[in-house]
């Protein structure tokens, strides 16, 4: 498949107009119409709507999307990486080293670590499990390369990406008052005086406002350092505990419940990295997660809408 074309196609789709296509391609309008022309002669089937209003894809043309933003993604950061090689002295094949806070952004960052290991096998890979606390600084003290973590921030220095854009919720014990409202939900007030687990005093600012809804105030008696933490001490009754929706599918703990929070703002993970890194295998992995959340649809591009409801049992 000629990645030009596919460029033209996706150019297209992007600006929904052959004309302004072409512009930004520096390409003739006739020339972008012969690419698309010739990819749908390839799949035999037409990929876009040529009306008198925008151009929009057909069905075809939409699943056509996201494979040749992920095709074009792999192929720029392979010429990157193939041009750095070619200037650069030989080396050792550094580990990139991928830090991830509990669950990290969800089916994202699997899919992220195999697409990665499919694409440089001869990289080694190491996974390194962060804590609520190392929400910044594993990147910042060079222990990880990448790091898939929760919320969205900004901080010098540090590139974010935003992988997922997802439903609050909140974890509390089987026996709770509130538990009767996991498939129902709730409403933020009915939940923001809840006692949730304490965080140890370094933990980053961000992270604390995140997991007390910024203005909760009562505090369980029990620390939390991870997801694990948390839910020993729910399901012992000792406090309660949030997160995103995806909590509820990677964690699901005998006595504990999870219950949406209806008018929550959603909240996002990320993926992190050091904006001075120049590592070509960290730009390999972004570029791969981007095109994956991109092509998952996690939610990241409509903030009118949830990924995934919470409905958890």
């Amino acid at each position: 498949m000629d990645l030009r074309k596919l460029s033209s196609f996706l150019a297209v789709v992007e600006e929904e107009h052959y004309g302004r296509a072409a512009s930004r391609l520096f390409l003739s309008p006739a020339a972008v119409t012969q690419h698309v022309q010739q990819l749908e002669r390839e799949f035999g089937a037409r990929l876009l709507d040529r009306g008198s209003g925008p151009v929009v894809p057909t069905v075809a043309g939409q699943r056509l999307v996201s494979h040749a933003r992920t095709l074009l993604a792999a192929a720029n950061a392979a010429v990157e990486d193939v041009t750095e090689a070619a200037l650069a002295p030989p080396r050792g094949v550094r580990t990139l080293r991928v830090g991830i806070m509990g669950h990290g952004s969800a089916e994202v960052t699997p899919a992220a670590v195999s697409a990665f290991r499919r694409a440089r096998p001869e990289v080694p890979l190491e996974l390194v499990q962060l804590t609520f606390t190392e929400h910044i600084s594993a990147l910042r003290e060079d222990r990880v390369d990448v790091a898939f973590v929760r919320p969205a921030f900004e901080a010098e220095g540090i590139e974010v990406d935003l992988i997922t854009a997802e439903q609050r919720i909140v974890a509390v014990p089987a026996r709770s008052a509130l538990a009767d409202a996991a498939t129902t939900g709730v409403r933020l007030a009915d939940v923001i005086d809840l006692p949730y687990l304490q965080l140890l005093p370094h933990t980053p600012r961000t992270f604390t406002d995140y997991l007390y809804f910024e203005t909760g105030e009562h505090r369980a008696p029990d620390y939390a350092l991870t997801p694990q933490d948390i839910l020993t001490s729910v399901a012992a009754g000792r406090g309660a505990g949030s997160g995103l929706a995806s909590f509820a599918r990677y964690y699901r703990w005998p006595g504990a419940r999870y219950v949406p929070v209806l008018d929550a703002p959603r909240a996002h993970s990320v993926l992190a990295t050091r904006t001075t890194d120049t590592n070509p295998e960290v730009r390999i992995f972004r570029a791969l997660t981007v095109a994956l959340a991109r092509e998952m649809d996690t939610g990241t591009g409509n903030p009118d809408r949830d990924t995934r409801a919470t409905r958890p049992y």
